[in-house]
């Protein structure tokens, strides 16, 4: 039996990526935002209807650090235990410190009820997740936020083509982030993006991204280099057309999750009234730790292999103070995203959903 992943990249046809990249080869521009980048970047902004248009970066983690450095962030942070270690990492990486406050048990976001207790003196911003494409309470967040002075970032790197009452999930926050990894609905390969509305904003964290350059011979001061390339671009381009194909068909995966697997014995994470689900992921949680093993071993030994998404939870990362998160724990503990990709077969979900009712 073929080895069946969590995901599997979905490609566009290598013709359709070749006359693109035939462009490059015309051109020779690969680099410092192109044609084939800044067209992307307008295109992508059309198809999710977002309220501005994304500057495009080389990856999703660089996505979050450099608004983390525009926003001059300091001290603590309030954030999830509960996502993609990049989320922690990079808080700790630009020397600021994460306070967490754990997670809603049915929404698995941050819990909003509890981050006004976590606020101190020294804390300067929000970082919250949407969590597998699941909007956090974002009219709530933005109240606490405007209430004591906070800037707020979304790490909405599972969010493209989401929606909360009928807006892109890019459009909250001061500033949303995303990431274009290989693994992601959207990819180009490898980057990622970030939107901001606030203009004044939105320029210096471009310049942030191109090293700080004001022209070719002046500079606005500091920066890194964070362009995503134009290749990478090339890739996006040729698979944007297909993304309504790809949300439909993991929409018609999940669905046939939905009818054969027992929620006697597992549940789902519960999505937020108001929200268009993008189908990123198909998290399922099982009743304890035990049991979720008993069923991935069982999984592997069909050469099928789900992802313990998030594990562990990130309060428990060996550079971080110990803070007790109990839901996020147990969560993590119990947690399984099951194989979820364009060309899945019939057979295979049946016979995934056998073995994790079994």
């Amino acid at each position: 039996m073929k080895r069946i992943n969590v995901t599997e990249t979905f490609l566009p046809p290598k013709e359709e990526y070749q006359a693109v990249l035939d462009q490059l080869w015309k051109s020779k521009w690969l680099t410092n935002r192109g044609e084939i980048i800044l067209n992307l970047e307008s295109a992508v902004q059309d198809y999710l209807k977002s309220s501005a248009k994304p500057l495009f970066v080389s990856n999703g983690t660089v996505a979050i650090q450099i608004p983390m450095k525009v926003l001059e962030l300091k001290g603590e942070i309030i954030t999830t235990p509960f996502s993609y270690v990049a989320t922690t990492s990079t808080i700790v990486w630009e020397n600021c410190t994460p306070v967490f406050v754990d997670i809603d048990p049915e929404y698995l976001s941050i819990d909003e009820a509890k981050i006004e207790a976590a606020i101190t003196d020294k804390t300067t911003a929000i970082l919250a997740v949407h969590v597998f494409g699941n909007p956090c309470a974002v009219e709530k967040i933005d109240e606490i936020a405007k209430k004591h002075n906070l800037r707020v970032i979304y790490d909405a790197a599972h969010c493209f083509g989401a929606e909360y009452e009928g807006q892109s999930l890019f459009n909250f926050g001061d500033i949303s982030t995303t990431s274009f990894h290989a693994t992601k609905l959207f990819h180009t390969g490898e980057g990622g993006a970030i939107f901001c509305n606030d203009q004044n904003l939105k320029e210096t964290i471009y310049y942030h991204h191109n090293f700080g350059h004001d022209g070719p011979e002046a500079f606005h001061g500091l920066g890194i280099n964070a362009k995503m390339s134009e290749l990478n671009a090339a890739m996006g381009t040729a698979l944007l057309p297909y993304m309504d194909y790809v949300i439909e068909e993991r929409k018609k995966i999940s669905e046939l999750y939905d009818t054969l697997i027992n929620w006697k014995l597992v549940r789902k994470q519960k999505l937020r009234e108001g929200t268009t689900y993008n189908y990123a992921y198909y998290p399922i949680i099982f009743e304890s730790e035990k049991t979720l093993l008993t069923a991935q071993q069982k999984l592997n030994e069909q050469n099928v292999f789900p992802r313990r998404y998030f594990y562990p939870s990130l309060n428990q990362l060996p550079y971080i103070d110990t803070q007790k998160m109990p839901v996020s724990e147990e969560i993590s503990r119990c947690i399984l995203c099951l194989p979820l990709f364009v060309g899945l077969k019939e057979d295979d979900i049946e016979l995934i959903a056998k073995i994790v009712n079994e």
